[in-house]
């Protein structure tokens, strides 16, 4: 591994700034153990809860429950969700500085769960906060990457904003990392999605997305490295995560266990978490020093996103791991 990231070691201190952009939601989730008894039990119609996430929310907390210094940019609603959520940020270390507030609802997302776990949404976005997010300007002086990705992504006029967010701050010279997540269903214009993403991914030092958003994307890892990224991970549920590199290497480590699977929401969010907490506690926010890790070093950048991930889907909702759990198995 390259001395300018090696010699660091995980329990320093951490200097870089990453500011996530992107949807801050509520997800109804179904109850454990409990079902409907006047609709037969049918597991599709048991009691919801309400969780807070979206994915670059989830991300956010995932980063300053181990111990990254994290700002979230995204538009809030007013309403009690609203407040929650910025409650939360606030209870696991993420700055707000950068939040706007508005009288706009907030995005709801309903989850169901098949037999294996396996979370499918359907979201209620027709005018809601966090799509109108406007531009922030100036970013904290600190900030070292810029996170953007899933839904903000997808939802106009929001979209437009965070991709132009992504492009300019790149040229500065920060760290641009991309999870696409696409959920199926709410893409109005795929060939308008497709250039966004191209355009995004074109300048990102390091994405991440799963093999179904590869699938919908239209884009294979290698291809994305081919339109100028840095370095893909791609995770592939149980059976692991790939990462793919701009020197042609690609490293791969097994998915990991820590207990039952409850769901798996989440889980793509503590992957990118980690990875960026993995790559700032060795002063590695920055496109180059991605570049230059080696294969030892992705394998151990791998292993504690895959660890993260197995904390995450053994709770649930969207609870990802705190630093002294990752430490503790380490």
């Amino acid at each position: 591994m390259d001395d300018a990231v090696g010699d660091h070691q995980s329990g320093r201190d951490v200097t870089g700034r990453v500011v996530v952009g992107g949807e801050a939601l509520v997800d109804l989730v179904p109850v454990p153990g409990e079902h409907s008894v006047d609709q037969g039990g049918d597991p599709a119609l048991r009691p919801l809860a309400p969780r807070l996430g979206g994915g670059p929310f989830n991300t956010a907390v995932g980063l300053g429950r181990l111990g990254a210094p994290t700002t979230m940019l995204t538009r809030l609603s007013t309403d009690a969700f609203g407040d929650a959520l910025v409650a939360r940020l606030e209870a696991n270390d993420v700055d707000t500085g950068l939040l706007q507030r508005g009288p706009e609802p907030t995005t709801l997302a309903v989850v169901t769960l098949d037999a294996a776990g396996a979370a499918r949404y359907t979201f209620h976005v027709e005018g809601t906060a966090d799509r109108l997010v406007a531009d922030p300007g100036e970013l904290p002086a600190d900030t070292a990457a810029v996170a953007v990705g899933t839904l903000s992504l997808v939802l106009e006029p929001g979209a437009s904003r965070y991709a132009a967010l992504a492009q300019r701050e790149a040229a500065r010279g920060r760290l641009v990392s991309l999870d696409p997540n696409l959920r199926p269903g709410l893409v109005d214009d795929p060939a308008a999605l497709v250039a966004r993403l191209d355009a995004v991914a074109a300048v990102a030092g390091l994405v991440k997305f799963s093999d179904e958003d590869a699938e919908r994307w239209g884009r294979s890892p290698q291809d994305v490295l081919d339109l100028g990224a840095g370095a893909v991970v791609l995770t592939r549920g149980g059976e692991g995560l790939t990462a793919h590199t701009r020197g042609g290497g690609v490293v791969e480590v097994p998915a990991d266990r820590v207990g039952p699977l409850v769901d798996t929401i989440g889980a793509g969010d503590s992957v990118h978490a980690a990875l960026l907490a993995w790559l700032a506690h060795r002063d590695a926010l920055d496109r180059d020093a991605v570049a230059r890790l080696d294969a030892q070093a992705w394998s151990q950048a791998l292993a504690s996103a895959a660890r993260a991930a197995a904390w995450t889907v053994s709770r649930a909702g969207a609870e990802p791991p705190w630093r002294a759990e990752l430490d503790a198995a380490t």
